[in-house]
């Protein structure tokens, strides 16, 4: 069975309709994970500036100390459990 002018002509509009949502769901999408990477980004440079300069031991690096802190906060929450 042949469809009519206009099912066809609908059809086509569906089309672009979705297709312009989907130009747009991706722009949004893309500008929210480069917004989500810049925070995340600049949050890991403060978090290990403040590392850096409160909470390394001496001639301990930056990494070292963050090791060291997350064992430290894994033993604590296991003694909590127990």
């Amino acid at each position: 069975m042949e469809k009519s002018k206009l099912v066809k002509a609908n059809e086509k509009i569906a089309d672009a309709v979705v297709g312009g949502y989907k130009k747009i769901e991706e722009g949004v999408v893309g500008c929210y994970k480069k917004i989500e990477d810049g925070v995340t980004g600049a949050f890991k440079k403060v978090e290990d500036s403040f590392v850096g300069k409160f909470l390394t031991h001496e001639g301990e690096t930056v990494e070292d100390a963050e090791k060291r802190l997350a064992e430290e906060q894994a033993q604590r929450e296991a003694s909590e459990k127990h």
